[in-house]
């Protein structure tokens, strides 16, 4: 669930970038980038790390330019290795091209085979680098990168949101059923595309709206264009940044996330009531939900659990000893609060049930009587092949097991998962827009083995839609 940016302003972009990446840094954690071009020139840098870690001041004023891309990155395809920090940075045939993507590809592993039957030699193990040669390859005969980028999308399965600099001009795009996030918004002296509105938020910008699945942004010093190459018959957003991965000041869709998480707390109170004398999020993600549970129960809201604000995500860990020894350290029990009370212990999922365990484990030695676990997801039953880094159905507690087993396991008091019908009814979108899989087994896209309903209708042939913005009619702009 990585983090991109990208940015065309008059002003330069290295500092904005960097803002922006500070404000996607909860999407991935361990590595950082940005790539910047002056006219002329490419500047790039990257490293693993956060943001803050990679990045100084002087690096920063190194980075010129006014269009860059930046990453920030949460791998699933492709190690925590150095040569797979993004953007990816290429020249060829006198143009500069780097490349950030957010996303995970079902056929990473046929193309690859594809491209190296053909000759393709490739330095990295992430299927970013494999949309950048689909693309690339295409330019290389027909010299236009829009038909590149039609061609990307017809042979890419799965998820991608993708940000593009092609010397001075940036692109963006979104898979067909726009399975990960991504909006555009506008500074005071430019544009900037990004994984989250929070990215615009940072840099004072006005959120304009979000790209539609299937379509390409282009922006350059003139202003900023749109075509739509992929029309599909439903969208298939991942449910799971409204859950869990978004920050909750975030509008995706149009919906404020803060807002769907306080009626997922709403709802499952209605669902699974309880006497409780204290409601308790997990923090930070358990955080809005537990709100709307205590706001509906009228149940007082008192955090029993203090995060250590300097730790990462633990479900973003990349072993279970990682995020086990994490737990010990991010979350510390207010005895106070606790001792001789019943909590009612609010988080957004339960994934392989072991942190769920410690956390009600460390309630109970704080001195809490009963721990009531009230969960903003249904049950997780099945992996995720579309970005999200969820186990084989063998670790998912839930996939095998009654939610009493799951109860027993982690040692709660009462256990309840919102059901699907309310999860869907707190978001406010169709439940055939949203991708599911991992609640259902039912996934947007074909995946061997599995069970799917495709949605993707068409992807352009060699004419396309193209829609000029109103936001810069309605705003008076002379750009295009």
């Amino acid at each position: 669930m990585c983090g991109i940016v990208g940015i065309v302003d008059a002003g330069g972009v290295s500092f904005s970038l960097y803002y922006a990446l500070f404000a996607l840094q909860h999407r991935g954690q361990e590595s950082a980038g940005i790539s910047t071009y002056d006219g002329s020139r490419f500047y790039k840098y990257k490293g693993q790390g956060l943001v803050a870690e990679v990045f100084d001041e002087d690096i920063l004023e190194f980075l010129d330019g006014n269009v860059g891309v930046g990453h920030v990155r949460y791998p699933t395809t492709g190690g925590n290795l150095p040569e797979n920090v993004q953007p990816f940075n290429f020249r060829f045939k006198n143009h500069f091209f780097a490349i950030a993507h957010n996303g995970n590809l079902i056929n990473a592993r046929a193309l690859r085979e594809e491209f190296e039957r053909k000759g393709e030699i490739f330095s990295t193990t992430t299927d970013t680098e494999l949309i950048a040669s689909a693309i690339v390859d295409e330019f290389r005969r027909s010299e236009n990168i829009i038909d590149a980028i039609v061609h990307c999308m017809r042979i890419l399965r799965g998820s991608y949101s993708v940000v593009l600099m092609l010397d001075g001009t940036l692109y963006a795009f979104r898979d067909p059923v726009g399975i990960k996030p991504l909006c555009i918004g506008k500074t005071v002296s430019g544009y900037i595309v990004a994984s989250e509105s929070v990215a615009i938020d940072a840099l004072s910008g006005e959120l304009i709206r979000d790209v539609r699945p299937g379509e390409l942004i282009q922006i350059d010093e003139s202003g900023m264009n749109s075509i739509q190459l992929a029309i599909s018959a439903h969208m298939a957003h991942c449910i799971f940044e409204f859950i869990y991965f978004a920050r909750a000041d975030s509008v995706i869709e149009g919906k404020l996330v803060y807002d769907v998480r306080r009626r997922i707390g709403e709802h499952l109170h209605d669902e699974a009531p309880v006497k409780g004398d204290m409601v308790s999020p997990v923090p930070d993600s358990g955080t809005s939900i537990a709100i709307g549970y205590a706001h509906y129960s009228r149940i007082p809201y008192l955090e029993g659990l203090m995060k250590n604000r300097y730790m990462g995500r633990t479900f973003i860990k990349s072993s279970q000893q990682e995020r086990e020894n994490a737990v010990k350290i991010k979350l510390n029990p207010i005895k106070e609060h606790i001792k001789d009370k019943s909590v009612v212990l609010v988080d957004d999922s339960i994934v392989r049930g072991t942190t769920s365990g410690h956390i009600v484990e460390l309630m109970k030695e704080a001195g809490a009587a009963e721990v009531h676990v009230r969960i903003g997801s249904p049950q997780i039953i099945a992996p995720c092949y579309l970005g999200v880094d969820m186990p084989t159905r063998e670790e998912l507690i839930a996939s095998s097991r009654p939610v009493e087993e799951v109860r027993q396991r982690i040692a709660a008091t009462s256990l309840h998962h919102i059901s699907l019908p309310a999860l869907i009814e707190s978001i406010g979108l169709d439940m055939k827009d949203l991708c599911v899989g991992c609640l259902t087994g039912m996934y947007p896209v074909q995946i061997e083995g599995e069970v799917c309903s495709p949605r993707i209708v068409d992807i352009a042939g060699g004419t396309y839609q193209t829609e000029l913005e109103s936001f810069e009619r309605s705003h008076g702009s002379k750009n295009k």
